[in-house]
């Protein structure tokens, strides 16, 4: 897909949906670092349940990152194409989510995933979560 020559309104929209993409990947990956020591990869996922920083208001924030960033890409190429591939995207991320992940972390979290997923959405924000005390 060749570069515009010239950015018009929709290159320049792009770039807010990219930048916060970006930053939400990038805050996620630092919270799981520093407070679950670990990693988005599955051969070093994180030690402790991360339910800080953007995990507070939903459970998914590094995906929507990702959408966010691929929904910028498909604005400043004005796609239509990559626009399907979001939405395709989207569905893997869902099913991966639902069909694997989730059952992974009740196994490894137990009943503080559980609190944690009825107090949080999986993909919009809601209310703020509250550690238990």
């Amino acid at each position: 897909m060749p570069l515009h020559d010239r950015w018009e309104l929709p290159q320049y929209i792009a770039l807010v949906p990219a930048l916060c993409g970006l930053i939400i990947y990038f805050w996620c990956i630092w919270d799981f670092a520093a407070i679950g020591r670990g990693t988005p990869a599955p051969i070093d996922p994180p030690k402790v349940l991360v339910v800080h920083g953007l995990y507070k208001y939903v459970r998914n924030p590094m995906y929507i990152g990702v959408l966010l960033f691929l929904l910028a890409e498909s604005s400043f190429f004005e796609s239509s194409n990559l626009l399907k591939y979001v939405v395709g995207t989207f569905i893997c991320f869902h099913l991966f989510i639902v069909l694997y992940e989730e059952a992974n972390l009740r196994r490894r979290f137990g009943e503080s995933y559980m609190s944690y997923c009825r107090s949080v959405n999986r993909w919009l924000p809601g209310k703020k979560y509250q550690m238990p005390k």
